[in-house]
């Protein structure tokens, strides 16, 4: 099973291609996205990787974080999954 990496602050011109080349190195990229405003398309500053294996994700992220990309010191560490969302069910 793959894991999943969260990358933030990236630089508002870092895109889908930049990252996956970045990650490439440490093993197969399942996907890698930069996360979008619906309404903008522009960059929200942060994306998603999925390595193939957890070994090459914890490479990557070891060696990847706080590292100089497009001018921004970015932040990698594993990604934590949101709860579920039920609906309108505030409670």
């Amino acid at each position: 099973m793959g894991k999943k990496i969260y990358v933030g602050n990236l630089s508002y011109n870092t895109n889908d291609t930049t990252i996956r080349s970045l990650f490439e190195p440490f093993g197969t990229v399942v996907s890698a996205s930069v996360i979008t405003d619906r309404y903008s398309g522009s960059s929200k500053g942060f994306g998603f990787v999925e390595m193939e294996s957890a070994e090459a994700a914890g490479s990557a992220i070891a060696s990847l974080d706080g590292t100089d990309v497009d001018g921004r010191n970015i932040k990698v560490n594993e990604a934590i999954d949101k709860p579920a969302r039920h609906g309108n069910n505030r409670y």
